[in-house]
Formats: C-alpha cells, sequence, structure tokens
C-alpha cells in the first residue's frame, strides 16, 4: 500500500548504509544502494561519483519511488507483501521480484504486475506469500558466485525483511480516526450599553420607591410616640404608600420584563 512507502525505504535504508564501492559487487559504485546508473537515470544523466556521494535524502526517495516501489505496483499490493517485493527489487532488480512473486501466486511470469497479478496475490494470505518469496529469493542468491563473498550479509538481510514484511502484514489495510478535540474560547456575555443604561434608570426609580417606603417607617417610629390624633395621621401616611406602591406595581413588573427581553437579545 502506498501509505507503507516512507516505513519501506526507512528499512530498507538500515540494510544498505553509505558509500560502498566495491569491485566486487556486480552493482557498482553505491550510495544509501543508490547505484550510479539509476542516478543518472532519475537525478542527473551525467553525475560521478563524486555528485552521487553527495546525494540528498529527496533524491533518494525519488529513485528508490521510481525506480523500485512504482515498478513493482507497491501501492497496490497488500500490506507487507509490498515491503517484501520492495526489499527484493533493491537487491536484485524490479523485474525479477515481480516474476518470483508471480511464480508464488501461480501466474504467467512476465515481470510485469499488473491487476492479474494484484488479484492473485490478495486472493492469498499475505504471510504465506510473504514466507514463500522470501524462501525462494534466499534460494536465488545462493546459487549466485558472490554468495561465499556477500551470503552472510544477504542471508541476515532476507531474515529481516521476512520478519518486518510478517509484521506489517498484522497491522489493519485502514488506520483507525484520529480523534482530536478542538476547545474553542467562549466569550463572556456582555450586557449592551442601551440596557445597562435602562437598567440603572429603572434601579433608580425603584430607589426611589424603597426610600420612600424608609421615609414612611421612620415616620411611624417618630408617630409611635405621639397622642391618637398623630397615630392617626401617620395611619393615613402609610395608607397613602400603599396606594402608590399599588398604582406603581404594574410599571415595576413591565419594567422588569422589558429589561429581561433586551439582555436576552
Amino acid at each position: 500500500m502506498d501509505r507503507n512507502f516512507a516505513r519501506a525505504l526507512a528499512l530498507v535504508l538500515k540494510s544498505e548504509g553509505l558509500w560502498v564501492d566495491n569491485p566486487a559487487d556486480p552493482g557498482g559504485a553505491t550510495m544509501k544502494g543508490v547505484t550510479l546508473t539509476n542516478f543518472r537515470r532519475y537525478v542527473k544523466a551525467d553525475a560521478t561519483k563524486a555528485d552521487l556521494r553527495k546525494i540528498t535524502d529527496a533524491q533518494v526517495a525519488t529513485v528508490y519511488r521510481r525506480f523500485y516501489w512504482d515498478a513493482t505496483a507497491g501501492a497496490q499490493l497488500p500490506s507487507g507483501v509490498d515491503y517484501a517485493v520492495f526489499g527484493f527489487a533493491v537487491n536484485s532488480g524490479p523485474g525479477r521480484a515481480a516474476k518470483y512473486l508471480q511464480a508464488v501466486v501461480g501466474i504467467k511470469q512476465d515481470g510485469r504486475i499488473g491487476p492479474a497479478t494484484i488479484a492473485a496475490v490478495k486472493a492469498k494470505p499475505a504471510g504465506v506469500v510473504i514466507d514463500a518469496l522470501c524462501d525462494n529469493r534466499l534460494g536465488f542468491l545462493k546459487r549466485l558466485p558472490t554468495w561465499k563473498t556477500f551470503g552472510k550479509g544477504w542471508s541476515d538481510r532476507v531474515k529481516s525483511v521476512r520478519a518486518e514484511a510478517l509484521k506489517l502484514s498484522a497491522l489493519p489495510d485502514t488506520p483507525p480516526p484520529v480523534t482530536v478535540e478542538v476547545k474553542v474560547p467562549v466569550d463572556k456575555p456582555v450586557v449592551p450599553e442601551k440596557v445597562e443604561q435602562k437598567v440603572k434608570e429603572k434601579s433608580g426609580f425603584l430607589s426611589w420607591l424603597t426610600g420612600l417606603f424608609g421615609s414612611g417607617a421612620i415616620g411611624l417610629g417618630w408617630l409611635a410616640g405621639m397622642d391618637w390624633q398623630a397615630v392617626l395621621a401617620g395611619g393615613v401616611v402609610l395608607l397613602v404608600l400603599l396606594l402608590v406602591l399599588l398604582l406603581f406595581r404594574s410599571q415595576i413588573v413591565s419594567a422588569v420584563r422589558q429589561i429581561k427581553a433586551e439582555v436576552a437579545e
């Protein structure tokens, strides 16, 4: 699968190392596994060995994707199988890796991984395909005349590819969704200026009524020490205050309702 390319490349590069120019190696000079021939093909046509030694990570990824991953249909193969084929292609060429994969799944070995090959691969358990491909790959390497020189390293490499490919095959094809909690700041409600002004006006009116009742209460306390005529006069004052309260009751209720409505807007 295409999402496995970065991981597959990182695994391959662990085995490739850095600069290698061993006359006994049929691949010739390589830097991070990239041959001078492929570097010239995909990056710089007139490159020298000195240019190859300065290859960038982006250039490395370009060569591996175009010459190995895309050439073996890595994006369409099941997880694990993609890496096993990719690793084989890097060591022995994409054409040979494709033919060996086709041999494992029992179809015509034309060296091109197309719809028929992909369907045949998906019809088999990924672990079975990986094991068979790695076994056949190791058998091919053992038949090479340079096995005595490089056999130990090749054997360890195939063993590592098999183990990592089987791990990849056990992962779900679709990664679990990622849930991200986003906190949205909420501003404290601000009372509009016009509403605040009206609240003050209504509050002033209510304060006036409260002060009026307070004055009446003081007056009653003063009248308590007077004769019955004075007490009668005080009663009249109290009655007047109660009448004022009843008259303005509807206005008070209306004012409170109006304030609530304006705040809610």
